[in-house]
């Protein structure tokens, strides 16, 4: 009875072992995500299908990776307002927690302390701005893309894209139409200066660091 009991045990101890061991390498390893990397999700808001059918792309949001004075991960994002969320927590609201995670190619002979500290400065100014759901170029509030863009911008002088016109984009699917005449009732401006998750994405500039 004794040996039996024992056996039990010890089986039950290695189902759990493979079980955790199974787990855990299935998770992501997060430690390999620095500051000044640039993550991508396809967010759950109500606007992400119109986003994604304008611009063709998977993803719908995305933000800047900092950290906080304990050296914690956070990411600045434009939500409703602009936002610092914990990295985890972050990616636990994207569709299925998938998320993209790129860096700028030679970050480390840009991204120096100093254009850090500039970039979490910035960032800081940001928080609490109105999320900008008509998509403007002025800096009285922002949308995720254009955050992230304009603290790069403003930090190390890359443009990691082009801004482009609102036009340029595809206006035709009923979502985006929808979407189109509920923020500008008829008056949408073709010309308005726009940037995409999807063109920072695709931006020669960066480079995938992790994907899951």
């Amino acid at each position: 009875m004794k040996k039996y009991f024992s056996v039990s045990a010890y089986s039950l101890l290695s189902c759990l072992f493979f079980i955790q061991l199974f787990f855990s390498s299935c998770s992501p390893d997060l430690s390999v995500i620095k500051e000044g990397d640039i993550i991508f999700q396809t967010s759950l808001s109500a606007q992400s299908k119109a986003i994604q059918s304008a611009t063709h792309s998977v993803y719908s949001h995305c933000g800047l990776v900092l950290n906080d004075s304990l050296g914690k991960l956070f990411v600045i994002e434009a939500v409703q307002p602009v936002s610092k969320t914990p990295l985890e927590e972050w990616i636990k609201k994207g569709e299925d927690k998938h998320f993209v995670d790129c860096r700028l190619k030679n970050s480390q002979n840009i991204l120096s302390k100093g254009i850090l500290s500039k970039m979490k400065k910035i960032a800081s100014q940001q928080l609490g701005k109105e999320y900008d759901d008509e998509f403007n170029w002025s800096d009285e509030k922002m949308y995720c893309s254009e955050l992230v863009y304009k603290i790069y911008y403003y930090t190390t002088g890359l443009e990691l894209s082009k801004p482009v016109a609102l036009k340029t984009f595809d206006l035709t699917s009923p979502d985006v139409k929808s979407k189109m005449e509920e923020q500008y009732h008829g008056k949408i401006p073709l010309t308005e200066l726009c940037i995409s998750p999807q063109q920072l994405f695709e931006s020669p500039l960066l480079e995938k660091i992790l994907e899951d």
